[in-house]
């Protein structure tokens, strides 16, 4: 296993927040900003060869250096690399007239993006190692964010789940109902994300993760209420604070359980479980803005980096699996102790992701969440 993991998730970043401020508009598909490249720019098929250097807009430190090192090389191009913190700050920099030639949005942002035209078309028969992905992996040959996968690459992909100190718990049930045991009432956590936190107790009502129903909203409060007198509380650091002993259950993504095999003294005391009510799926994409000034090499950057011998660095650099056919064993070697980290494709259900809702729908599961924040 790599012992370059990223000492933070960037998933413990993430943050519920409001549209408005961060460039998103109230009808929760589009941005405050209309596109301004003519559609025909953006649809015409991108020739995949170096235009330029490649301006590259990720999370921090989310791909192997030696990965970047070798497209630098094997393409004479140079990399200039940003970062944002977070999917509205991805939004607020595209918004404020930045141009990088490739990004990475989650599902929901993908949509936004691709609906508001602000992303290139990709021709995936351009990819030289498409197939790799598509052709194993076929719930993203449609997938609902972005129909025919027509803007959007699959980059990574993980599940939402329990992390839980065994030692200290024992085994659970397999259910959501595990973050009520009274065990560990006091050193519970749940992921300090509006849609984490609402679709957990969606589903374990049987309920859409998605929904916005104000009667489905009022049942899922009340569910949480009976929750906060056994939660240490509401946070995304999840592995950290299983290793640190902070919490011995907490709700937590799937990648993130890498990052706590590879930093445990004692890896055999931690567990992970998806709930048998369902679990969340979500994806990253990559993506080419339309305002991109080097489309042709970010296509080349797509190419490289689904090559299966540089998917497997980034795989095992990051904790995420990816799309990608061939490096399905060099994941599940990563996460031999915790199985359920794996995601086959089957687990790819469009119900399980979670949605874009309207401006209204938006604005009910805020109150929710506030509502359970609050106590």
């Amino acid at each position: 296993m790599s012992d370059h993991l990223p000492q933070l998730s960037r998933r413990s970043l993430l943050r519920a927040g409001g549209l408005g401020a961060l460039g998103l508009s109230l009808a929760g598909c589009g941005f405050s900003q209309p596109a301004t490249v003519p559609v025909a720019q953006t649809e015409k098929p991108i020739d995949m060869k170096v235009d330029g250097p490649l301006v590259y807009f990720n999370w921090a430190d989310y791909i192997d250096p030696s990965v970047f090192a070798g497209f630098q090389k094997e393409y004479g191009v140079k990399i200039i690399q940003s970062n944002f913190d977070s999917m509205p700050g991805m939004v607020a920099k595209l918004d404020a007239g930045n141009k990088y030639d490739v990004i990475f949005p989650s599902a929901k942002y993908a949509q936004r993006l691709a609906q508001a035209g602000r992303l290139y078309a990709i021709d995936h028969s351009k990819l030289r190692n498409a197939e790799l992905v598509f052709g194993s992996y076929s719930y993203f040959d449609d997938p609902w964010y972005d129909p025919k996968s027509a803007h959007t690459v699959p980059f990574t992909m993980y599940k939402t789940g329990i992390g839980w100190r065994r030692d200290k718990l024992g085994a659970l049930s397999g259910s959501w109902q595990d973050l009520w045991d009274a065990q560990s009432s006091g050193t519970t956590f749940l992921l300090d994300d509006e849609d984490e936190v609402l679709g957990m107790a969606a589903l374990k009502l049987g309920l859409d993760p998605n929904t916005t129903a104000q009667g489905d909203l009022d049942r899922m409060t009340s569910l949480l209420q009976t929750l906060r007198p056994h939660l240490r509380g509401f946070s995304s650091d999840d592995y950290n604070n299983l290793l640190n002993g902070t919490a011995t259950m907490t709700q937590a993504w799937s990648g993130d359980m890498v990052s706590v095999l590879s930093q445990a003294k004692d890896a055999t005391l931690y567990g992970f479980e998806v709930a048998k009510e369902g679990s969340p799926i979500n994806s990253d994409c990559f993506a080419i803005p339309a305002n991109a000034e080097h489309p042709g090499t970010a296509m080349l950057f797509i190419d490289y980096m689904l090559r299966p011998e540089n998917a497997i660095k980034t795989i095992q650099y990051l904790g995420y699996p990816m799309p990608v056919h061939g490096t399905e064993a060099t994941y599940a070697a990563m996460v031999k102790q915790l199985p359920q980290c794996v995601i086959e494709p089957g687990d790819l259900k469009p119900s399980l992701y979670f949605r874009n809702p309207s401006g209204d729908g938006a604005q009910a599961r805020d109150t929710a969440w506030t509502d359970v924040k609050a106590g």
